[in-house]
């Protein structure tokens, strides 16, 4: 699971993460990245899922998965990096394998895209 000091809670903490950050699409997830440079408390994750990818116990399952996924990637993220993932509708029927490789997939594009605009 995915501790606590590392989810996003703040709306604040989203929109800005959503706004000012890179965007990198899958068929079934949408990753938002962005850098905060004066904030050293570790990477911070949000998940957005929303009522198109399913039912109440369709979309804690994809969130459950999700985090799982998540926590070990933590490692490559630095300190000040914020991640938003947006679930896509596709996400209710997508393995955990197809999950974890579109999210690896977008993870690497993200920091690409954000080490060239840097």
């Amino acid at each position: 699971m995915l501790p606590a000091r590392y989810r996003m809670t703040r709306s604040t903490e989203f929109s800005t993460t959503v706004s000012k950050g890179v965007r990198s699409a899958q068929p079934d997830l949408v990753l938002h990245m962005a850098k905060v440079i004066d904030d050293p408390s570790g990477p911070r994750v949000g998940l957005v899922v929303g009522k198109s990818v399913g039912n109440a116990v369709v979309r804690h399952r994809v969130s459950r998965r999700l985090r799982h996924i998540l926590y070990p990637m933590l490692a490559q993220l630095q300190p000040g990096h914020r991640l938003v993932i947006r679930a896509l509708p596709g996400a209710g029927t997508a393995t955990s394998a197809s999950l974890a490789h579109q999210l690896s997939v977008a993870l690497r594009r993200a920091r690409a895209r954000a080490e060239a605009s840097a």
